[in-house]
């Protein structure tokens, strides 16, 4: 690592500046209103290697993609010129360790709420080490919140922008004042939806489920690795809606994204699950994670992409 985190180096607009000297104009829209659209990108270094991993780049890209087309804000870059600014920016850092990479399409100008451009781009590569502390804990104590998830006919789950994440950031500020980690939000039918940022797995009878896309959850790339992993462990796993009580007698459950990675929940509502402690089976799962994403097991429709 070249600097502090205080001082790193990101990428803005095509050039690679000190992250003090990114400035953006106070009544821009992505300023005023959380225009913007953006993606947390995992990179993982493989100590033996000596290689840093991006985790499915070209997933996480189409997603960003998604949500500006959805969003409706003009993106002028293409993933090619995404992946370079990634790669230029972990680079200009001398990064030889795990990463959360934050890359944003936002609007900026003059405009406001209705504009669609001009949109710029910046790519903040941050130690893992360096995020949140939910985001850096080997189990949680979680709640389910008062709060209930955004859904399709308000204000998309899909669409992964700053705007959307003020509603988590209710429920983790509710979890927060009343003792507990982080919370799991139910959606507007009452069944379980996801936690701030991270998708949700019960396990039952050594079967992972979670809840369908339907359910207000963002189109989650862990989510959708976790699946691809299990049967391989010899599990299965189900996509169905989930009644808030069977999070409450499931044997284990875990929350899992690209800064969450995959982590216990150690109890809910103070009712612990598994004696409070991590599963075997969300342990098993995790581990084949890690070594996905460093490179040390190869599955073919997992892709990860070295950056040195």
């Amino acid at each position: 690592m070249k600097t502090t985190v205080e001082n790193r180096f990101i990428w803005y607009n095509g050039e690679i500046v000190n992250v003090n000297d990114a400035k953006i104009n106070v009544l821009a829209p992505t300023a005023q209103f959380g225009l913007n659209v953006f993606e947390g990108i995992p990179c993982y270094f493989n100590e033996e290697q000596k290689q840093l991993y991006a985790f499915r780049l070209d997933d996480h890209y189409e997603r960003l993609l998604r949500s500006a087309e959805m969003l409706e804000i003009n993106c002028p870059f293409s993933k090619d010129e995404m992946k370079k600014a990634l790669i230029d920016a972990i680079k200009a850092n001398e990064y030889d360790e795990n990463l959360s990479v934050r890359q944003t399409l936002f609007v900026d100008g003059f405009g406001s709420w209705g504009a669609a451009e001009p949109v710029g781009m910046f790519v903040a590569p941050i130690p893992k080490r360096n995020t949140g502390k939910e985001y850096n804990k080997t189990g949680l104590n979680v709640c389910v919140s008062s709060w209930r998830r955004i859904s399709e006919d308000m204000m998309s789950p899909r669409i992964k922008c700053g705007a959307n994440y003020i509603n988590s950031r209710m429920g983790q500020r509710e979890a927060l004042k009343n003792g507990y980690d982080t919370c799991v939000f139910l959606n507007r039918f009452g069944k379980l939806s996801e936690g701030p940022g991270s998708c949700l797995f019960i396990v039952q009878d050594k079967t992972l489920i979670t809840p369908l896309l339907t359910d207000s959850v963002l189109e989650s790339i862990t989510r959708d690795t976790v699946i691809k992993i299990a049967p391989r462990l010899g599990f299965n796993a189900i996509e169905r809606s989930i009644d808030k009580t069977e999070l409450y007698t499931a044997d284990e459950a875990f929350l899992c994204g690209s800064a969450m990675e995959i982590t216990p929940i150690l109890s809910v509502d103070g009712q612990k699950l598994n004696g409070g402690e991590a599963g075997f089976v969300t342990e098993k799962v995790h581990s084949e994670y890690l070594a996905v994403v460093k490179g040390e097991k190869i599955y073919s429709d997992i892709k990860i992409t070295p950056v040195y």
